[in-house]
């Protein structure tokens, strides 16, 4: 009955619900210049979330299950979206921010008014197979339930018996702010039917278990493509782009496809478990949203597992190469007297940095990104290296946003994305400044000013 149901809809009704969502997604895109709320980070952990993740389960009738279930939540890198910047674990509230307005992630305790405590194995199962609550409320796909809905029924059933023993936090997250009509949850109807059909992993038998092993955790529980992915109007990833970058909190989740400039074609399998499991190697420091699934989740994960995501990031096609313009030699002169000055005390002559401290430039893979996003985020506001188990020490850039001009930051931008061999487009000046004012930076001349 269903599915005779969904093809009547997409056969029949699909270009009116189409123009439907296409009109909700311009309102949305109109609307979206008054939300003030921002993305906190829980790049601090939050008292006792390491502890919950890493502690020892002591042994009963229920342990193995329990521990399994913990395990598959940090390969979901759940705590990550479901605990808030001095927040208690698991209790929700962090507000993710959509290109639609934001959305707070719900309590995953143990609490049963507030959280999931009183959920059932289908019940929870529903919610990450179809993307429907108990009492059939439509959760948003910010729950990234289009990828988690090929995780295994055992597999839903062990996370939910972890998650009942997370303490019980009696904590309601603060209502949405989306406007109308995507506030109105009935919207998700058109969406669903347009962009997502619950389905089971399969396995494909011409490719190793291992390779089958990183299938299921990269497509399913560690949903990289939901910001590894593009997306089109409707906010739906762009499968035909699988893998090759997108923007995501004004930031660059670069490609991770087998291009050796801007992928990850220059690493080997072995570079790649050890960045997710130190949050860096010789080619790059993880930082900014990518720091928190490097604590939080791979830099937990089992070598074995780490491995079979190695090998199906490494068997990813690499993305079409484009031929960027030689940028205007102006440019290069200033931003190479601006990386002298400014950069080389840390990143050294040449750009070639201290590998595994500070990321060597050259081959940089996240300076070469077609959209600048991520080198000028980096410039304006800094970062820091993700904190791990087995690298507690960690690093930071700092901001040069008080420091450089807008101009300026186009120039070093440009310098350390065209020089030693590198290749990406030229940073315009009114890049930086759309960037600076949406993270509310400070200008030069305004701090000189006061």
């Amino acid at each position: 009955m269903t599915i005779s149901w969904r093809a009547s809809l997409r056969g029949r009704f699909l270009p009116a619900i189409g123009i439907i969502v296409i009109v909700l997604i311009l309102m949305s895109a109109s609307s979206w210049l008054w939300l003030k709320a921002t993305q906190p980070s829980i790049s601090d952990p939050p008292p006792g979330l390491l502890s919950v993740l890493t502690r020892p389960i002591a042994d009963g009738p229920n342990a193995e299950l329990v521990r399994r279930g913990r395990y598959l939540t940090t390969a979901g890198d759940c705590a990550s979206c479901h605990t808030r910047r001095d927040g208690r674990p698991f209790e929700g509230g962090l507000g993710l921010r959509t290109p639609f307005g934001i959305i707070f992630s719900s309590n995953l305790t143990s609490d049963r008014d507030t959280g999931i405590g009183g959920w059932s194995g289908d019940q929870f199962y529903r919610a990450l197979h179809e993307g429907v609550a108990p009492g059939g409320k439509r959760l948003y796909p910010a729950l990234p339930y289009p990828h988690y809905t090929l995780v295994k029924r055992e597999d839903t059933d062990a996370i939910l018996a972890f998650l009942k023993t997370v303490p019980a936090v009696r904590y309601v997250p603060p209502g949405n702010r989306l406007p109308f009509p995507v506030n109105l949850r009935a919207s998700l109807i058109a969406w669903n039917a347009i962009n997502f059909s619950p389905r089971d992993f399969r396995e494909d038998p011409r490719r190793s278990a291992q390779w089958n092993r990183g299938a299921y955790l990269v497509e399913g529980l560690g949903h990289c493509a939901s910001c590894h992915t593009p997306r089109n109007a409707l906010a739906s990833e762009r499968s035909s782009q699988a893998y090759r970058g997108a923007v995501i909190d004004d930031s660059i989740a670069p490609d991770l496809t087998g291009n050796p400039r801007t992928g990850l074609g220059r690493w080997s399998a072995g570079e790649i478990v050890e960045y997710l499991r130190t949050g860096r190697n010789r080619h790059a420091n993880a930082s900014g949203p990518m720091a928190e699934v490097v604590t939080y989740s791979t830099s937990l994960l089992s070598n074995a597992d780490l491995a079979a995501i190695a090998a199906y990031l490494k068997a990813l096609p690499p993305s079409p190469s484009r031929p960027a313009p030689r940028p205007d030699p102006a440019a290069m002169r200033a931003g190479s007297a601006i990386f002298f000055d400014a950069c080389t005390a840390c990143h050294l002559t040449g750009g070639k940095g201290q590998p595994r401290t500070i990321p060597p430039l050259p081959g940089s893979a996240v300076a070469q990104q077609d959209d600048p996003s991520g080198v000028i985020r980096l410039i304006l506001a800094g970062g820091r290296t993700a904190p791990t188990l087995s690298r507690p020490s960690f690093q930071s850039m700092p901001s040069f946003a008080w420091k450089l001009t807008d101009q300026q930051v186009a120039d070093v931008a440009t310098y350390t994305r065209n020089s030693w061999g590198n290749r990406a487009p030229q940073v315009d000046p009114d890049q930086v400044a759309k960037l600076r004012a949406k993270l509310k930076l400070v200008k030069p001349h305004a701090r000189e000013a006061k």
